[in-house]
């Protein structure tokens, strides 16, 4: 209300106020009414007020919870029911259906009067069918047919499955991204004019037509290529790292390549800061496209201070000795890599930021180092069942960054009808604050073979040291005692001949090399490992033994990631003593020949009975399948292949069992989980080719 006691009485200004006070949607009605007084016109403003809204229901949804509408209103329980407020909120909900395109919905809403000045207000909704895709047009295309271009496309037509997938959906995002896709299929095909208009979205009916115009332009050829400016390499060899020049036509996603690739070059000799931009020239009488690159390498940097925050339980030191890069030491962008690496591999943090400021020059950078800490102790459960074991039990309680020095401390338990096993090991990777990694172990094994019981007791140490890239030398040594007995009749003579007790004292050395991008459900990167066991510094036993393993992770295509995997060993006694069974090959089971039951694949003696193997062969190749990215869920289908042959048997691999199969993994909350299905490709008499489920499972505490 505008008008004040003492203004001049005129009907214009109170009209204003009258409807500026219904404008406040608070009121039904507003009136003006006016008393003559002694000392002028007493002016009153009457009005009704609108009722409170009590409850908010909703009527003939089915595509979204109730939960789901209240979440788009901005009106609520206990607020004014404003008409405009409720027309506003319609218009929100029928955007929120037609996001999911229901194009035709139809939302009413009725108003039920309670007690108390309150009302229910309830909206009433006609979904309708969900509009799809019909039709996807190009116009303007001539080098690229439709088909062409619509297999660039997330967007797609509806297709046969759309009631079980996104075919025919549309989605405003995807469809944005797919003009850009579209920009750089022909931007990478030498249309380096081709310019891709806004898609025309047509809704008739109960479809959506699609048109894009493109302007494709003519298609340029690959001139010179020439690099100017602060060249730190010769010129031949800076340009043996640029791939554009075996490109027969221009590709913008290859120069952007080069531009990185040339960037990490100067980056890695401390020119953080290099500057290095394209400049195309366009020939557009021969269409040919020139490209001279000019670098500027600025000054070198150097980094001034490494931050590290957000490590609650981690000491600093336990992060700090993964680095590759120190203070005062010129910059280098490969090893800050490597080191940004170094801390997913870890395994300590749910996230690491690695950002660079400048410092107190223009020569020195500040390097902030954002860590955000996870569980790093879990509870791992797996189980199985087996015509042998039948229902058994494995579980270990780990702890990874013990007291947040980085120490592990493993406790695993393995319980079954016939195997009941105990270990506890303590690891520190970096023994007296050097990359020396220490550890030290003890353990008790119970194992009801086919053919006799073992009951083993023992100690190990261990020390391991990088010394390459990567790559790292272990050595172990073990004192094992084995109590050998209940052996059956029927069991091969190199079995029996182990009764009592056999006193193992051994050593064994490992190369590894690990470039895995992380540890579980790796997508890029090498695991091999190459091994040599000496059995024979006193005891019982005497036996040298050699094991190889390599493993390799690639990107395939829309994300698929491959997986092979390669194995064998050989293992031979010398001098007067013994090679027990429990030392030599034996395979299947989830880790080698899925399908098979573990130790299932054996060798045989010359009366025919099963032993361990002296030497064997595997080899397992996946195919990882990302179903769920962001709930770490994946698919897996494989194929195994290998075998187990005995003392004077040659390698034959021609005669390699094999199995195939598929799975499922997820890396859920509680920890990663795998079920997995074997089948036996070429079973046979006694061997069941129906296939062979197996799991493990693993929760974070």
């Amino acid at each position: 209300i505008q008008t004040v006691p003492g203004d001049v009485f005129l009907t214009k200004s109170l009209s204003e106020d009258l409807k500026r006070i219904y404008a406040m949607g608070f009121f039904e009605d507003v009136r003006i009414e006016s008393e003559e007084g002694p000392e002028g016109k007493t002016i009153i403003f009457k009005v009704k007020e609108k009722p409170i809204i009590q409850k908010i229901n909703f009527k003939g949804n089915r595509v979204f919870e109730d939960e789901d509408l209240m979440t788009t209103l901005d009106i609520q329980t206990g607020s004014i029911l404003n008409v405009f407020s409720i027309q506003r909120n319609i218009k929100r909900l029928e955007d929120q259906y037609k996001e999911k395109n229901y194009q035709n919905v139809k939302i009413e809403y009725q108003v039920e009067a309670v007690e108390k000045n309150q009302s229910d207000l309830t909206f009433s909704i006609t979904e309708g069918d969900k509009v799809r895709i019909k039709e996807i047009v190009f116009e303007g295309n001539e080098a690229y047919s439709d088909e062409d271009l619509k297999d660039e496309l997330k967007t797609s037509e509806k297709g046969f499955f759309s009631l079980i997938t996104s075919s025919g959906d549309l989605n405003k995002e995807d469809l944005e991204q797919d003009v850009a896709k579209l920009t750089a299929f022909y931007q990478n095909n030498g249309f380096v004019q081709a310019r891709i208009g806004e898609p025309e979205v047509t809704f008739k009916d109960n479809w959506i037509y699609i048109k894009v115009k493109v302007h494709e332009g003519p298609r340029f050829e690959i001139g010179k290529v020439t690099l100017e400016g602060d060249l730190i390499w010769p010129e031949d060899q800076l340009m043996m790292r640029v791939m554009i020049t075996e490109e027969a036509y221009f590709n913008r996603e290859i120069l952007r390549n080069d531009v990185v690739s040339l960037t990490d070059i100067y980056a890695d000799e401390g020119y953080a800061y290099a500057d290095i931009i394209p400049k195309l020239d366009q020939d557009m009488e021969n269409q040919v496209v020139h490209i001279n690159i000019k670098i500027n390498k600025g000054s070198p940097v150097y980094f001034e201070k490494i931050i590290i925050a957000g490590n609650t339980r981690t000491r600093d030191k336990v992060i700090r000795r993964e680095l590759e890069i120190y203070e005062g030491e010129l910059f280098s962008g490969k090893r800050l890599k490597r080191s940004v690496r170094n801390f997913h591999r870890l395994g300590y943090f749910e996230d690491v930021q690695v950002n660079t400021r400048k410092g107190s020059g223009d020569d020195q950078m500040i390097l902030d180092i954002d860590v955000k800490e996870k569980s790093t102790g879990t509870f791992s459960l797996g189980g199985g069942y087996s015509s042998v074991e039948k229902f058994f039990g494995t579980g270990s309680i780990t702890e990874r960054n013990l007291l947040g020095y980085g120490l592990t401390l493993n406790l695993n338990a393995q319980i079954g009808s016939v195997t009941q096993r105990f270990s506890l090991d303590l690891i520190d990777p970096w023994l007296f604050d050097m990359p020396l990694m220490g550890a030290a172990g003890v353990y008790k094994w119970n194992y009801e073979y086919d053919y006799y019981e073992k009951e083993s007791t023992g100690a190990n140490i261990r020390v391991g040291y990088p010394v390459y890239i990567d790559t790292r030398l272990s050595f172990k040594y073990y004192y094992d005692i084995a109590d050998v007995y209940n052996i059956d009749e029927d069991a091969a003579e190199s079995i029996k001949e182990l009764e009592g007790v056999n006193v193992t004292s051994a050593v064994r050395g490992t190369l590894r090399y690990d470039s895995r991008n992380q540890f579980f459900y790796a997508t890029r990167g090498q695991d091999h490992e190459l091994s040599v066991e000496y059995a024979g510094l006193g005891g019982d036993i005497n036996f040298i033994k050699y094991t190889g393993q390599l493993s390799v992770y690639f990107p395939l295509v829309k994300g698929l990631v491959g997986f092979l995997n390669t194995e064998g060993g050989y293992v031979t006694n010398h001098g007067n003593g013994l090679l027990p069974d429990y030392e030599k090959f034996y395979l299947g089971g989830i880790h080698s020949l899925r399908g098979f039951d573990i130790w299932e694949v054996s060798a045989k003696d010359e009366n025919g009975d099963d032993i361990g193997g002296n030497s064997f062969v595997q080899l397992n190749a996946e195919i990882h399948i990302p179903l769920l990215i962001k709930q770490g869920v994946l698919g897996v289908f494989f194929y195994d292949t290998g075998n187990v042959y005995g003392e004077g048997e040659s390698i034959d691999l021609g005669n390699l069992r094999q199995t195939a199969g598929f799975g499922i993994r997820w890396n859920s909350p509680m920890g990663p989980i795998r079920l997995e299905r074997g089948y036996i490709l070429d079973p046979e008499d006694d061997e069941d080719g129906n296939g062979r489920w197996e799991f493990a499972m693993e929760a974070a505490f």
